[in-house]
């Protein structure tokens, strides 16, 4: 009865009507030499203070970050028993939370997709900072870092952001085709994932202006525009992000905006003097050191993050032609930099962009 009091106490105490759970409950007994005696938690007469990166942390598809986070005690009253950390991300309008890990000492338990690549770097007494390994597109986003002393619980929150780029899709069978979820399979088909506002907006302030509508990660739809027209909300609307609100993720049909990070290999051009069929570039690509034909996505973040400048069109692994021009010159379409796309042509000879892991 005791433990199971404590344990409703620490329930009531963390702020959240779950705090823990997964199966990865505290009690006591993990945190103190057990005597065989119950013990009662006391406020300490000291005020726990949690502190965060205020400016986001930035980082790339594949890489390791460190999201950090310290705490401290005021006044400091000297050596304090062990406390409880967790990590958890947050949904953009804070609904609901995912677990990344939580910890207690040196005993820690990641959960879902942060499993072997979630830990604390603790090179102090009083940090909490999370390392993650392999970060991935998905892991864009807010953390809340929350620190656990008895019935003490401060958090704070920590913004980790992808450098990527945003592309906007349309499937071969043309404009607005797609409804929520076949939008995400196709971001995903091309090595990418769906972009949320915040990826829109930097995109859109870096020079992103498309006047067809598309989806969001939060199933918002909206597009980009920089040089207000007719077609695209008027010509009286300052520039900016459009926004349709959300929709019906099965019923309504839009195009979607994509979200790619940096790579962790090449893409490069292969040729033959006739061109390709899409079925004999894809065999190239594979008898070119067992590479494959690249993606979409993976040709834009070749673009912007490698340089990638080719004026040749080439197949792409949906079935679409196209070519990155980073310095514009004559014969190579548009005054402005970008990726160049000639549709999903039904037939015809071109060269093809593979991808291959460094």
């Amino acid at each position: 009865l005791p433990l199971l009091l404590k344990a409703t106490l620490l329930h009531l105490a963390s702020g959240s009507y779950r705090p823990f759970y997964n199966g990865f409950y505290y009690n006591h007994i993990m945190n103190d030499n057990d005597d065989g005696q119950d013990k009662v938690d006391y406020f300490s007469g000291s005020r726990l203070v949690v502190e965060t990166s205020k400016d986001p942390v930035y980082s790339y598809n594949g890489a390791n970050v460190t999201l950090p986070c310290h705490f401290r005690y005021e006044p400091d009253l000297g050596p304090k028993r062990k406390i409880r950390i967790k990590w958890s991300k947050l949904r953009d309008d804070y609904t609901k939370e995912q677990d990344v890990m939580v910890a207690i000492g040196k005993t820690y338990m990641a959960f879902g997709d942060f499993k072997g690549r979630a830990h604390l770097h603790q090179a102090s007494r009083h940090e909490a900072s999370l390392v993650i390994s392999d970060v991935r597109l998905k892991d864009d986003g807010k953390y809340r870092c929350e620190v656990i002393d008895g019935l003490e619980d401060e958090s704070e929150v920590v913004d980790l952001r992808l450098q990527g780029i945003v592309f906007p899709y349309q499937p071969p069978r043309g404009q607005y085709r797609l409804n929520f979820h076949e939008a995400e399979q196709v971001c995903q088909d091309q090595g990418a994932i769906l972009a949320n506002f915040n990826q829109l907006f930097q995109a859109w302030s870096e020079g992103l202006d498309w006047c067809n509508a598309g989806w969001l990660a939060d199933g918002t739809v909206q597009y980009p525009i920089r040089l207000p027209r007719k077609p695209c909300g008027g010509v009286h609307l300052a520039p900016g992000i459009r926004s349709y609100g959300p929709r019906h993720r099965h019923l309504h049909r839009f195009d979607a905006f994509c979200f790619s990070s940096a790579l962790k290999g090449e893409v490069f051009y292969l040729d033959r003097l006739a061109g390709m069929t899409l079925e004999e570039a894809k065999q190239s690509c594979q008898d070119a050191g067992g590479a494959e034909i690249a993606r979409v996505g993976q040709l834009y973040s070749a673009w912007k993050f490698l340089g990638l400048d080719r004026c040749s069109a080439g197949w792409l692994a949906d079935g679409s032609v196209r070519y990155p021009i980073v310095t514009p010159r004559a014969n190579c379409g548009p005054a402005e930099p970008g990726v160049r796309s000639f549709g999903f042509p039904s037939k015809g000879r071109f060269g093809v962009f593979c991808y291959r892991e460094r």
